[in-house]
């Protein structure tokens, strides 16, 4: 019997606003291409909505009460220049470019308006054992993880 109710994994993760959920969810649909699932509204406040991208879902809600609390979400996408660039016409700030990694991801990072730091990922190899030792120690790509390793990536800068 799985754990989680259909449609679901079972890690969900939640991102929490001060009052700017209904813009955190346009910014998703619009950059990851996700579906709203639902939304609740009182006074003007999200007190629940769920949006799908890709095969997960992610909930959201306002507290403005609450302290800040970004979110660091990681997503494999198709085409990780195509979401960067999206991302990026609709206000946010590149922390990565898209850079090749070792372990055959490339990883790019951007700040979305909402201060929710984004780890996009497209799988552009798939290395057997032998090839990732070499890769582990290819100058390129030593060199784009001490880049990645390198970026700013707080959510106050």
């Amino acid at each position: 019997m799985d754990v989680a109710p259909e449609g679901y994994h079972t890690v969900t993760p939640w991102i929490i606003s001060p009052g700017g959920t209904a813009k955190v969810i346009d910014f998703v649909v619009d950059v990851f291409d996700a579906v709203e699932l639902s939304r609740m509204e009182v006074d003007g406040l999200i007190g629940h909505a769920e949006v799908r991208v890709g095969d997960s879902v992610v909930m959201l809600f306002d507290q403005p009460q609450w302290p800040a609390t970004p979110t660091f979400l990681r997503l494999y996408v198709a085409d990780d220049a195509d979401v960067l660039g999206r991302a990026v016409a609709r206000g946010a700030t590149v922390v990565t470019e898209p850079t090749e990694l070792f372990w055959g991801d490339r990883v790019s990072r951007f700040r979305d308006p909402f201060g929710n730091l984004w780890w996009v990922h497209q799988r552009v190899a798939e290395p057997t054992e032998e090839e990732l030792g070499r890769r582990l120690v290819d100058p390129v790509l030593a060199a784009n993880m001490a880049y990645v390793q390198g970026a700013l990536a707080s959510p106050d800068r």
